[in-house]
């Protein structure tokens, strides 16, 4: 079910184009996710990271362009992105199948030590409360003291009138900054359903979603529930660092022995 190296560029740069559209001010996001790792792990000669949800790649190879030090472990459950992350990101990160949050999902990972950092981008807002409660304290059983999880999510607002404010700012940005990309999410899938090397993986990929339906969806945990969940999963301190919109990057950081 392998891609070549030219189909993989090809969608894996559509792919960075399209998420333009979503993620308010995509390249600054990534950028203060690697500042916050990097504080972390300075003076660490090899730290360990996980990218949780890692898509085709594009935080991992981030990181790995910014931290060539660290060891990165990338996990997604989506055949499709990670066999693009394979071939076009071959050496950011080592990356693993499954899915996370399920049971056993952690012992896939293959640790051989503690985390430093876990890392995650628009991937963790379809986790219904309990199952990231779950995730949360699986991550916290696998960081070092002072590790930290990063995440940068769309987080609203408890308030209704609150949470119209900032989507509507996060989206008049987006469509500002990344208003050149021609298609969205479900275009990008409808033309890559259009691939012939994605045929099988793309077949396997409806299998999964099969299998997993029912437990997902977009849940849109505003950022206290969120801060509230990690403190119960163990971290000491919760806080965000960086936001545009209703789109932060929230910090949870172990405490120390």
């Amino acid at each position: 079910m392998g891609v070549s190296m030219a189909t993989a560029r090809t969608w894996v740069e559509r792919w960075e184009r399209q998420q333009e559209l979503y993620a308010v001010d995509r390249e600054e996001r990534f950028t203060v996710i690697a500042d916050v790792v990097e504080r972390t792990i300075a003076g660490r000669t090899s730290p360990l990271l996980l990218d949780l949800g890692c898509g085709p790649g594009s935080l991992a190879a981030r990181l790995a362009a910014r931290l060539p030090r660290a060891e990165i472990v990338a996990a997604d459950m989506d055949p499709v992105l990670l066999e693009l992350a394979r071939t076009h990101h071959a050496d950011a990160a080592r990356y693993v199948d499954t899915v996370i949050g399920a049971d056993g999902w952690t012992h896939t990972l293959g640790l051989d030590r503690p985390l430093d950092a876990a890392v995650s981008t628009t991937a963790l807002h379809y986790l219904s409360e309990p199952v990231l409660l779950r995730t949360y304290r699986s991550l916290a059983s696998l960081l070092r003291p002072g590790g930290v999880l990063v995440n940068g999510d769309h987080f609203p607002p408890e308030a209704p009138s609150c949470a119209d404010l900032t989507a509507h700012v996060g989206r008049c940005r987006s469509e500002r900054t990344g208003g050149h990309a021609r298609e969205d999410w479900r275009s990008w899938w409808d033309a890559a359903a259009r691939e012939p090397e994605l045929a099988d993986l793309l077949d396997e990929r409806r299998r999964r979603h099969a299998r997993h339906s029912g437990g997902g969806g977009d849940e849109q945990v505003p950022v206290s529930r969120h801060a509230a969940l990690l403190r119960r999963a163990g971290f000491a301190h919760v806080t965000p660092v960086w936001q545009f919109g209703d789109s932060t990057v929230l910090v949870a950081v172990m405490g120390d022995e």
